[in-house]
């Protein structure tokens, strides 16, 4: 097994083209040639390099998230601008939300859009999807030993979200089992602006995007996306690259959780250039979506291997998986999974003397395809190497076949109950909905409190207006 590689952290997935650029001069100083992408946005030192070196590069901290225990955070802000998204959540509100984490973050912390479909919602221990109030988010825990992430019954203000997770981890001692006693042991422990859940979060479905290439965006501008199917991306290009950045104004750099990287705010009168520094350092941007929705672990040549055989396999036999991702990853691996279909490598059983164990597989796939439903259906186990691509291939015919009909499904459902009605009650100031189906555990209000059984002395969670001030509404459902 490898040693665990060096890491940086970035925060969100960001990073300027002057800091880039420090990270590629570092690298280079340390030996290296080429810097890697992780699946959690930071960047990876793909070799082994000498640690004393490290007091010349005072800016970065060298890290081993296995060993000093620190994560990065993930976000969407690479989306912002280019794909669908929550309208208040602008690329600059990312940039301000993301800054509040200043200190070491000992948890995997995710702040995305649920609108988009290239960053993974869940993967986190602490999920921030932004809600379609301004500034409020839903949380989603998982913390490490819990088998399942539950909703926290609150909606997090945009500058309570560091100080949250900050709590959550000074009380990880306490070994919270559910959350609602995460929820007390916070509420306990900080104030915070919450607001009262009023509806269910809504995942749309939308199939996985392309995102390599040369793309128009706005009336004026591009953005470029970038992947090396090796992962291992050429210092000398990168350097170039960023100074190109810093000539045309470009402020930031965003790397995605697929090992690849996207530059947003391109000028139109800039494109040539772009593309002339493409073809200097000879870069393709023009690869084949069979193979870049993947996410394979690190430096794992095994993995790296499979992957190849079974995209020749899909090639070779002429298959779409257009809005398909697929993961390769360990049976005793401690990773969440965020894609579509997963190929689990299962574990050897000792073998005796000379006798060789072929490797065997289980193939998962998301329920409706979509990993953020975050239920894993098993498809079949304890199959050959050689039956795999056959076995895919089957796969993403049925994604095809049922792709639109859940759709149809939900749609009927709605139709039918056209006529069904839910009382809430709206706060006549500032238009806070209580709901009675969730309470309003901001008050320690149980779910299906009926409103005339609140007290006299229950206030709008967001302004503190008076029971009084709220009326009466019918939603027609």
């Amino acid at each position: 097994m490898m040693n665990e590689p060096y890491r940086l952290r970035i925060n969100g997935g960001v990073v300027s083209p002057g800091e880039l650029k420090y990270i590629c001069e570092a690298a280079e100083g340390l030996g290296l040639d080429a810097i890697s992408f992780g699946s959690r946005q930071d960047i990876i030192f793909p070799e082994k390099i000498d640690k004393s070196k490290f007091g010349k590069f005072d800016k970065i901290q060298f890290i081993k998230p296995k060993k000093d225990g620190i994560e990065n955070i993930v976000s969407s802000y690479v989306s912002a601008d280019i794909l669908s998204s929550t309208s208040w959540l602008t690329s600059d509100r990312y940039l301000y939300v993301i800054e509040q984490f200043k200190h070491k973050l000992s948890l995997r912390v995710n702040v995305t859009d649920p609108k988009q479909r290239l960053v993974p919602l869940f993967t986190g221990n602490i999920n921030f999807i932004a809600s379609e109030h301004e500034d409020y988010w839903y949380l989603y825990v998982r913390l490490p030993g819990w088998r399942k992430t539950q909703m926290y019954p609150a909606l997090i203000y945009s500058w309570d979200m560091d100080k949250i997770e900050l709590a959550i981890e000074n009380i990880l001692q306490e070994e919270p089992e559910t959350i609602e006693t995460l929820f007390e042991l916070v509420s306990d422990a900080i104030d915070t602006n919450n607001r009262t859940v009023d509806k269910p979060l809504e995942v749309p479905f939308y199939p996985f995007p392309y995102y390599e290439g040369m793309n128009r965006i706005g009336t004026d501008g591009y953005w470029l996306g970038l992947y090396w199917r090796n992962n291992r991306y050429d210092l000398a290009f990168l350097k170039a690259m960023c100074d190109l950045c810093s000539e045309n104004k470009i402020g930031k750099i965003s790397i995605t959780p697929w090992k690849s990287f996207i530059v947003k705010g391109i000028p139109s009168k800039s494109k040539l250039q772009w593309e002339k520094l493409l073809g200097k350092f000879g870069i393709n941007v023009r690869h084949s979506m069979l193979e870049m929705n993947w996410h394979v672990p690190v430096n794992n040549k095994d993995a790296l291997s499979l992957k190849k055989y079974l995209v020749t396999n899909f090639d070779q036999n002429d298959i779409s998986t257009y809005g398909l991702t697929f993961g390769i990853t360990s049976h005793e691996s401690d990773t969440y999974n965020f894609t579509s279909i997963v190929i689990e490598k299962n574990k050897q059983p000792e073998a005796i003397g000379d006798f060789k164990i072929r490797d065997t597989y289980n193939l998962l796939y998301a329920k409706k395809f979509d990993p953020n439903t975050l239920e894993y259906i098993m498809h079949v186990q304890d199959v050959d190497k050689v039956e795999l691509p056959g076995l895919l291939m089957e796969l993403s015919q049925l994604y095809f076949e049922q792709l639109g009909t859940e759709d149809d499904d939900e749609k009927t459902v709605e139709i039918a109950s056209e006529t069904s009605e839910e009382e809430v009650y709206q706060c006549k100031d500032c238009l806070t909905v209580y709901n009675e189906v969730y309470g309003d555990m901001t008050q320690n209000i149980a779910k299906n409190t009926t409103f005339d059984s609140l007290p006299e002395t229950y206030e709008c969670s967001l302004c503190e207006a008076p029971k009084s001030h709220f009326e009466k509404k019918v939603l027609v459902k």
